[in-house]
């Protein structure tokens, strides 16, 4: 039986869908600017093997707006456990999602093991980009976090309500273009509309999408990942998105930076996916289904 319900984080109220079912635990964790909705294909597809958790990030959906840092996050996670009564979950997470895995995975070294489903921060220096001239590595960062700026600066700006149906129409259309399930797409949409006084806004906000960037753009996972003990699993893209394409040549390089990182890690298990852009959860849920799954049973 599915619930969905809001837990006390103690300065946040929490959104959380719980999938039910004795299985092992496994929270599902949504990446920057999504919510619980968007993990819904996945999370059905692992309810066989785990109970299945998923959440609303504070500042995303229907969970309340409070100040972002790693450390308000995972402290998110520990009291949605604590409320839940979950003990020692696997954590598995996409995007900034992912980011949390790992950096839980670091902190808990009782956890069952991590996933990290293309959890990477942007790239932000020169090294981050090996094999790109450094002259063109330089213009093409430049060139990127205009773009990052741009879309911070409209980010939670009104909606006029004349504009709404078409916004979930262009939602409806991009889900048949993905060959995503229609009604789970809208859901996640909408559930990121925020209501008041008359006024439509789509969270985040540009506050807390401005905290994210800083956390994201400071974000070494190298170090993590070395000091992680528990299991841990990194799935990598190996395409890009759409938007994405403009910059081939930067994000080809940062994909090698990846696998680099991760190679560096002995300990750590990494899979570059087959024909997968970051969009992986949209894409291929049953087979990622399949990887976790298969992972986390030989961990135990």
């Amino acid at each position: 039986m599915i619930n969905d319900r809001l837990i006390d984080a103690g300065s946040v109220q929490l959104a959380v869908r719980d999938f039910g079912g004795d299985q092992p635990p496994l929270l599902l964790v949504h990446g920057a600017g999504g919510n619980l909705a968007q993990m819904t294909t996945l999370a059905r597809a692992l309810r066989p093997h785990h109970r299945v958790v998923t959440l609303d990030l504070r500042g995303h959906g229907r969970s309340a707006d409070g100040d972002w840092t790693w450390d308000n996050a995972l402290g998110d996670l520990a009291a949605v456990c604590a409320q839940l009564e979950i003990e020692r979950p696997a954590v598995v997470g996409h995007s900034l999602g992912g980011m949390l895995a790992a950096l839980w995975g670091q902190r808990h070294p009782d956890s069952p093991g991590v996933v990290s489903l293309d959890g990477n921060p942007p790239p932000t220096r020169l090294e981050h980009l090996p094999g790109l001239d450094p002259e063109k590595a330089a213009a093409e960062l430049a060139r990127l976090h205009a773009i990052f700026d741009a879309v911070q600066a409209v980010a939670g700006q009104v909606i006029p309500a004349d504009q709404l149906p078409d916004l979930v129409e262009q939602q409806q259309m991009a889900a048949r273009d993905m060959g995503a399930n229609e009604k789970v797409w809208v859901e996640g949409f909408r559930r990121n509309l925020v209501h008041n006084d008359g006024e439509t806004s789509l969270r985040p906000s540009a506050g807390l999408t401005a905290q994210l960037r800083t956390e994201m753009n400071q974000l070494d996972l190298g170090p993590v990942y070395a000091a992680t003990t528990c299991p841990q699993l990194v799935v990598l893209a190996t395409r890009d998105l759409p938007q994405q394409e403009p910059f081939a040549e930067l994000y080809a390089a940062h994909r090698r930076y990846l696998v680099e990182q991760a190679k560096a890690v002995p300990h750590l298990r990494w899979v570059s996916l087959a024909d997968a852009s970051h969009a992986m959860v949209i894409e291929q849920p049953a087979v990622l289904a399949g990887l976790i799954t298969e992972f986390l049973a030989g961990s135990r």
